[in-house]
């Protein structure tokens, strides 16, 4: 399969039952979460009529959706711009290894690097997840220098 057969488009509302599907997939997936549904589909939803909450682009082969990466904005006052913070980045299983994620992320980097508003690009990976850090390294991701805490107010259960 080459990337040319790869189709990105932005996500549409009627799109987001499989986002909330995919987003479910990936928290069981990489983290053992289990999401409830009628928690993540008014979060999906609010950012598919949003945009200033983030957006989302779903890749298609053969007219199948395969894959979705999402983005979310974070204003940087030290460099006067917004970092795109990559999300819910998901490839179904019998797309990995095809170029599915390369071409999101190729499409994401190319629309950042036309945005003089956009300063860079920044992802969440769960530490033990060697295969997703060598993808985003080979793409040129490289590790930041800060480490991350968080309080969070909704943890969802864990199987």
């Amino acid at each position: 399969m080459s990337q040319d057969q790869i189709k990105i488009r932005p996500a549409q509302p009627d799109d987001a039952a499989v986002i909330v599907d995919f987003n479910r997939q990936l928290a069981q997936e990489t983290e053992g979460l289990i999401l409830d549904e009628s928690r993540v589909r008014p979060g999906v939803e609010a950012v598919l009529v949003n945009p200033s909450l983030g957006r989302y682009f779903i890749s298609e082969l053969a007219g199948e959706v395969v894959g979705q990466i999402g983005l979310t904005y974070e204003w940087s006052d030290w460099r006067n711009g917004h970092f795109w913070w990559i999300q819910s980045v998901y490839v179904l299983p019998q797309a990995r290894r095809a170029g599915v994620f390369r071409a999101l992320y190729h499409h994401v980097e190319a629309m950042a690097l036309e945005d003089p508003a956009c300063t860079g690009l920044r992802l969440y990976v769960e530490p033990e997840n060697q295969r997703a850090i060598d993808t985003y390294k080979a793409l040129g991701l490289s590790d930041a220098p800060y480490r991350m805490l968080e309080l969070d107010f909704s943890e969802p259960e864990r199987d």
